[in-house]
């Protein structure tokens, strides 16, 4: 139900929340202010909660598709010049994950990883158009079996202070599997052959492992 990221996260959260609680029940305060910061308290353990979720999804596994690696909105869709691994052209589509989205990040489609590598960067706003290139970063490529490349890069955002990635080079990988974990709010971009269809619109909503980007 949870990630295995979250596991320090939330031992010490509910740590913290027995502590808050018995310090508010034992302090002399008019029932009401106890009731109202005890609520607020167990509000912010949910959240922290719902913020380290797995859930479990339904990947249908596909040689010609190219599946969202996380959950969150499409925020762009377009063409761009790649400058660190394939310098050039190819179609890029971002997909915004906000603090209340599951921030799982899964391996788009099936193959070897050919190129994976960390860069440490900025914090700007995970929708800033240089984040991709300025922020923190993981840049990672996969090698179909169809010989088509798919890139993806999951970028920390203003709130993002930790990206966690799990691609090895010259790994064996499956699509759908978890590939890293990017804590609170983000984006990730994934960088597809310019002939590429795309069956996404701006502003759709997408499910990591679940919803198709794009067919080839």
């Amino acid at each position: 139900m949870f990630h295995k990221e979250g596991n320090q996260s939330i031992f010490i959260a509910f740590v913290i929340t027995i502590i808050i609680m018995s310090a508010i029940w034992l302090i002399a305060i008019p029932q009401m202010l106890q009731i109202s910061l005890s609520a607020i308290t167990i509000i912010l353990l949910l959240i922290i909660l719902q913020f380290f979720r797995n859930p479990k999804r339904n990947v249908t596994l596909s040689d010609s598709t190219v599946i969202s690696p996380v959950d969150g909105k499409v925020v762009v869709i377009e063409k761009v010049i790649d400058k660190e691994y394939f310098k050039g052209e190819r179609l890029m589509i971002s997909v915004f994950m906000s603090p209340i989205n599951v921030h799982v990040t899964r391996y788009p489609i099936s193959g070897k990883v050919a190129y994976s590598k960390y860069h440490p960067g900025k914090y700007l706003v995970a929708w800033h158009p240089k984040a991709s290139e300025e922020n923190e970063r993981t840049t990672v490529v996969i090698n179909h079996k169809n010989k088509i490349q798919v890139m993806y890069r999951q970028i920390a955002g203003a709130l993002a202070k930790r990206i966690v990635n799990y691609a090895e080079e010259n790994q064996t990988i499956i699509q759908g599997n978890d590939s890293g974990f990017i804590k609170f709010g983000s984006r990730v971009d994934v960088y597809l052959p310019v002939d590429t269809l795309i069956t996404v619109e701006l502003n759709q909503k997408v499910k990591g492992g679940e919803t198709v980007l794009a067919t080839f």
